[in-house]
């Protein structure tokens, strides 16, 4: 953080103290014998400071790991300003995903520009209708047929960004896919005609919007926020545009997103937050995934070996049943199970969302102790993603933990939770699922490559994990691959 940057955070806690000292004294005055063990570390910035630091240095889960130690799998802490309880375990887990005492809760930041309407934010009916919307659409049913048109833009990105280069930045080049597979699979943008212009509109304006969502709330038009919040505006405009483009549309078939969202009855402000929300969901986490899959198969060289023997037998299969100029089918992608044992060890090792964050809307007895109302409720995936006890050896990359013959010793539920868990579990894994493994065949099949000279394959946490240089790699293209 630069520092100016540091100036707009001290002057934002600073603004934010009499509230936060409220908020404590509140909490005080209804303190109980049985309230989680713990403190609330320094006066308004609690420990706040401490967490960011650690994210930033990748030391996150050491950091909350010393305090379950000290404290045991239910304590207090202090965060942005308000007491929190810190849960750890995979009973833990379900409690955040399944009790109906505790609701969604997001940063100021993060409703400013994504909204308060999305399926993170509702809770109750509103949240069973919004989801089982998304779920028609995003059933594995339903994106058996969006294979096809994964498996063109993939091919289309591959040759235009990895195509006659010597190296590219990972972690870059994986959000521009997954932003344009979301165009043209969920929400029907074409890339010719006006569809290409929004495209290239809603691009560059989410891209900024992005940035924005962990920015410190001040908005002025200077700072960060400030001028992601504009492109936010500017960039739900757009989508208002392709509403209302939809709407106008008279017969048609809810074959995209958004034609669907209408037919389901949901009003204009209702399908622009959960298009930015799905938008922002599906970019990051897919984008995290195929980037440190990439990361891990170069430093497992065993593994590596196994995917794309898997991956070239099945190009292979196309190539005598009728050439490799065919699409992938998911019949195809059914054939990857190491692949996606890879790419779930992945996610195990690095959980695109570090900590997921909830609101106490009623006291909550969990482990002997009281969560008062009011407090925050955080839970890491990696207590339990890293936990020896769960996972032995955690710190070693071994897909063959999630091969179906590991079924019999799988992990306890809510032990693994890339995806949440329960009624919170995430509606578009299968999505996730589909796209990562298209990326990973074309990858695999056309490409050989290593960590570029002076990239460590180091991450941070800010708070998404982000590796050093965008994943820089020396890439080569293999004799034969079906991007030609």
């Amino acid at each position: 953080m630069d520092a100016s940057a540091m100036l707009v955070a001290l002057l934002t806690i600073l603004a934010t103290a009499a509230a936060a000292a409220a908020a404590v004294a509140s909490s005080s005055l209804r303190r109980r014998k049985n309230q989680p063990p713990g403190s609330l570390g320094l006066p308004v910035v609690g420990h706040t400071l401490a967490l960011l630091r650690a994210l930033r240095s990748n030391a996150a889960e050491d950091w909350l790991r010393r305090r379950a130690a000290a404290y045991g799998p239910v304590s207090t802490i202090s965060l942005f300003g308000r007491p929190t309880a810190f849960l750890a375990g995979a009973s833990c887990n379900k409690l955040l995903f399944s009790s109906d005492k505790l609701a969604a809760m997001s940063s100021a930041s993060f409703l400013r520009m994504v909204g308060r309407r999305n399926i993170r934010e509702v809770a109750g009916d509103d949240h069973r209708r919004v989801r089982a919307m998304m779920a028609r659409f995003l059933r594995l049913d339903a994106v058996k047929n969006y294979v096809s048109a994964m498996d063109d833009e993939v091919r289309r990105h591959l040759r235009a960004e990895w195509g006659g280069r010597a190296a590219v930045a990972v972690m870059p080049s994986m959000k521009s896919l997954t932003f344009d597979v979301m165009c043209t699979v969920l929400f029907g943008l074409e890339r010719r005609g006006d569809h290409a212009a929004v495209r290239r509109e809603l691009s560059s304006e989410f891209q900024q919007l992005v940035r924005g969502i962990w920015a410190v709330p001040v908005n002025l038009p200077f700072t960060t926020f400030g001028k992601c919040l504009a492109a936010s505006r500017r960039g739900r405009r757009a989508v208002a545009r392709i509403v209302e483009e939809r709407r106008r549309a008279s017969g048609g078939s809810a074959g995209d997103l958004v034609t669907h969202m209408l037919a389901e009855g949901m009003d204009e402000e209702e399908i622009i937050d959960n298009v930015v929300f799905l938008m922002v969901a599906a970019h990051d986490t897919t984008a995290v995934l195929l980037t440190f899959l990439l990361r891990h198969l170069d430093g497992n060289r065993a593994a590596y070996e196994r995917v794309a023997a898997e991956q070239e037998a099945i190009a292979a299969q196309r190539r005598r049943r009728g050439g490799s100029g065919s699409a992938l089918t998911w019949d195809d992608l059914a054939g990857m199970r190491y692949t996606w044992a890879a790419a779930m060890e992945t996610l195990r090792m690095v959980p695109p969302t570090f900590a997921n964050m909830r609101k106490a809307v009623a006291d909550v007895e969990v482990g002997g102790y009281v969560i008062p109302k009011g407090w925050q409720v955080i839970t890491a995936a990696t207590m339990t993603h890293l936990d020896p006890a769960i996972f032995p050896d955690p710190g070693r990359f071994e897909p063959a933990r999630f091969e179906a013959a590991a079924a019999k010793s799988a992990p306890p539920p809510f032990s693994y939770v890339p995806f949440g868990g329960g009624a919170r579990a995430c509606p578009g894994n299968e999505f996730a699922r589909a796209e990562t493994l298209v990326a990973m065949h074309y990858i695999v099949t056309g490409f050989r490559w290593r960590l570029a000279a002076g990239c460590d394959g180091g991450f941070s946490r800010h708070p998404l994990p982000c590796p050093n240089q965008g994943l820089l790699l020396d890439i080569e293209p293999k004799e034969y691959n079906e991007l030609c």
